[in-house]
């Protein structure tokens, strides 16, 4: 596959002047390759309207990563991927629903988690009213009222304090597992407020914000930590769109002149030893920018320079790259050539994005930037 794709590049790199429609199609070839490097067939549509993302899913980005997207705690993340999901209800109080049709087949869930903000108490008159109450959280069984018999299940209980606000995490990753397996059975969940002694306040003296009347910020979240299976970059970065190389020896998509002495400068830069160079990443110039939230771009890197004989160890060579390398000084055998600068060390990096459903998505991708080179 690798082979294939090297092939194809370089004959779209051939010095020839292509026409305006070429062009156009070399683009539109290399774009679509690059979305398969992040597991996707086409670009996620920008949302219709500004959306703050959830604070919940900076802060995990942030923590993950650093602000190129490269990954800088790479034990954090269960899985690859991270979705969250808001309430579709549009603000019935205790009551939720979340769309998962995002979610694809081959994603494995591993953890699913309902995120509730719990607001300030109301201020009560009552003098022996307790500081605690029991939450109940159930999944609502069917269409008709959950209320009536059979028409709910217990997830979990809980005592919640009165006197305190923030967030209230629950479990819920066998019924959400369930759900994406047969969506007809996702008829949302439903939260109770009762006293210790067991009977339903109402109106509850414990509310949690609604998707309708409170801050982005604070609104019911589903969070999932899923893995598709994807490991590792398939496709070389270098030849897309975007993807600018920022050693002014490299060929540009057009050729130009050779100005006096460029050769003379090749042949240079061809005995500088291997190194790691920059390879700037900007998702605006590729056309991503309406759905990509953070980074902007990133470093890819990409190693260059020779691999000459003898190999030093700041070359980094391996065992066998140090014998071709011998084989090939002195003539032992015909047709081997030198090894080879390259990455010796990849790092991942994530995307911080809406997808099509306009939810916000983590998703790390494994080896896309060259960590270090050497010869191979």
């Amino acid at each position: 596959m690798l082979g294939t794709v090297l092939l194809l590049l370089l004959a779209l790199a051939k010095p020839t002047c292509p026409s305006p429609a070429g062009v156009a199609t070399r683009r539109a070839e290399a774009l679509k390759r690059l979305l398969e490097v992040f597991g996707m067939e086409d670009p996620p549509a920008p949302p219709a309207h500004f959306k703050e993302p959830p604070q919940y899913m900076v802060d995990l980005f942030n923590t993950v990563a650093n602000a190129d997207g490269v990954t800088k705690n790479p034990d954090i993340l269960e899985g690859n991927t991270v979705r969250s999901f808001l309430d579709r209800t549009h603000g019935e109080e205790m009551r939720f629903l979340f769309v998962l049709s995002s979610v694809a087949k081959n994603e494995k869930i591993l953890t699913a988690e309902l995120h509730l903000f719990r607001l300030w108490t109301r201020v009560t008159a009552e003098p022996k009213r307790s500081h605690l109450c029991r939450v109940s959280l159930y999944q609502v069984l069917g269409k008709e009222q959950p209320d009536a018999p059979g028409g709910k299940k217990l997830l979990a209980v809980r005592l919640v304090s009165l006197l305190t606000s923030g967030w209230e995490v629950f479990a819920i990753t066998q019924t959400v597992r369930d759900w994406t397996e047969d969506e007809s059975s996702n008829q949302g969940l439903l939260v109770t407020v009762h006293s210790l002694e067991g009977s339903l306040l109402d109106p509850p003296p414990l509310q949690f914000a609604s998707g309708r009347d409170h801050h982005e910020s604070k609104k019911p979240m589903l969070i999932l930590f899923t893995d598709d299976g994807r490991r590792g970059a398939s496709l070389p970065m270098g030849g897309f769109p975007g993807l600018k190389p920022q050693a002014p020896d490299l060929p540009a998509e057009m050729p130009v002149p050779e100005p006096a002495g460029s050769r003379h400068t090749r042949s240079l830069t061809r005995l500088q030893p291997c190194q790691r160079r920059p390879l700037s990443v900007d998702f605006e110039e590729i056309g991503w920018s309406g759905w990509i939230i953070s980074p902007r771009g990133y470093n890819a890197f990409h190693c260059k320079g020779s691999c000459p004989f003898p190999l030093g160890e700041n070359m980094r060579p391996t065992n066998h790259a140090t014998v071709q390398s011998i084989i090939n000084a002195l003539k032992l055998s015909e047709g081997v050539s030198s090894p080879c600068c390259v990455p010796d060390k990849l790092h991942s990096i994530n995307l911080l994005y809406f997808d099509d459903d306009e939810n916000v998505v983590l998703k790390q991708y494994d080896d896309m930037v060259a960590g270090s080179c050497g010869c191979h």
